[in-house]
């Protein structure tokens, strides 16, 4: 029996806006509140201003966007309190620890892509 909870969905992928929502101490991307990105898919496409992705932020995300784009929702993932929006931080846990800070982004799950 399969826990339709957990079943992605298999007719397609979703596209997700991620967004910066606080940033906790000195970003060394340069992240403020407002940046976004879109993941379309198996790609990432900056949205406005955001030019850059780090690769930190990117590899702490990763393993739940990739469920999420999937279908997956972001209650059954343990990152959100609705369907289709999620929050991922960064793992950089910033001073006094590290010289950077840590980033809070939210992901929002906008539309199936075809």
């Amino acid at each position: 029996m399969v826990n339709k909870q957990l079943d992605a969905d298999s007719e397609g992928i979703y596209e997700v806006i991620v967004e910066v929502i606080k940033v906790r101490g000195k970003c060394a991307v340069g992240y403020k509140p407002g940046g976004k990105f879109a993941i379309k898919g198996f790609y990432i496409e900056p949205k406005g201003d955001t030019a850059k992705i780090c690769i930190h932020a990117l590899t702490g995300m990763i393993s739940l966007l990739s469920p999420f784009i999937h279908g997956v929702s972001a209650k059954t993932l343990g990152i959100g309190s609705s369907d289709n929006e999620g929050y991922i931080q960064c793992p950089d846990p910033g001073k006094p620890y590290t010289c950077g800070g840590t980033v809070i982004f939210k992901a929002k799950r906008i539309k199936k892509l075809t």
